[in-house]
């Protein structure tokens, strides 16, 4: 479960986010199986009394296993590992979006997470958007009133024409994720999460979410990121986790971290 984290300090650094022992079950219907054979009607005998979820075709992913870490303000912590590994699962955890099967998660502040696969309402603006984008993150009318101006500057989806006055569905994928990704970082956040984000976009829309990430940090809050990209990682976080099949394989300085990774892949 995700819990509100008490106030405390931890060497003179204020954890903002704890995990602990946290395992992630997914429950996938429809195992397949041939009821007319009689090796399929064997396979049901035998299973009697055994696991319900079995029993009802229910095959289970364990998609983090025992993953425990503190985050504190002011670090932005990459996260690798390969397809699959639980990196994804791992935020949306944190995020309270997916129930833990065991462990906890602890909190501090409101996590927010920013995927590049995150809803969007295609028939509506641009501009439509970042309004409603703005108040589901809490900020006020007025407050994205202030901020609409630099969020259409920074997303650069207007440098080629009037294009945050069509509807959403009018945007190619890398606009779409250019402009979630600048409505998020328009807000200072305790816990802010970002899937894969920094990878769409040219190098000068990537070198300007890095700059902000920077920023993100000053600001006492704590940045995750995802990313496939090793120099997106190296350019932006200080530390990094690496996931492998579901568990913490490695969490410590950033080159230390990602030197261990390109050898175990060999890139």
């Amino acid at each position: 479960m995700v819990e509100s984290l008490p106030a405390q300090r931890t060497g003179g650094r204020v954890p903002t986010v704890i995990a602990d022992e946290v395992h992630i079950v997914y429950r996938v219907n429809g195992v397949k199986s041939s009821r007319g054979s009689a090796t399929a009607a064997l396979s049901r005998i035998v299973r009697r009394g055994s696991d319900d979820d079995t029993q009802r075709g229910v095959r289970k992913v364990h998609a983090v296993r025992g993953v425990s870490f503190v985050a504190h303000r002011g670090e932005a912590i990459g996260l690798i590992g390969s397809n699959g590994s639980g990196k994804s699962t791992l935020l949306r955890a944190i995020a309270g979006l997916l129930p833990p099967e065991r462990g906890k998660v602890y909190t501090d502040g409101q996590p927010s997470l920013l995927g590049v696969n995150a809803a969007l309402m295609n028939d509506l603006t641009g501009e439509r958007n970042v309004t409603l984008g703005g108040l589901a993150m809490g900020m006020s009318r007025e407050q994205i009133k202030q901020r609409y101006q630099e969020i259409v500057d920074f997303s650069g989806i207007n440098e080629k024409g009037d294009f945050i006055t069509l509807p959403m569905r009018t945007y190619s994928s890398g606009m779409q994720a250019r402009l979630r990704f600048s409505i998020a970082a328009a807000k200072d956040h305790d816990v802010l999460m970002i899937d894969e984000a920094l990878a769409t976009g040219d190098a000068k829309f990537r070198r300007r979410s890095e700059a902000r990430v920077r920023e993100l940090r000053e600001h006492a809050g704590t940045v995750f990121l995802v990313s496939h990209s090793n120099q997106s990682i190296r350019d932006t976080c200080d530390r990094v986790l690496w996931l492998e099949r579901g568990e913490l394989r490695l969490d410590g300085p950033t080159e230390e971290v990602l030197r261990a990774y390109e050898k175990f892949t060999g890139k």
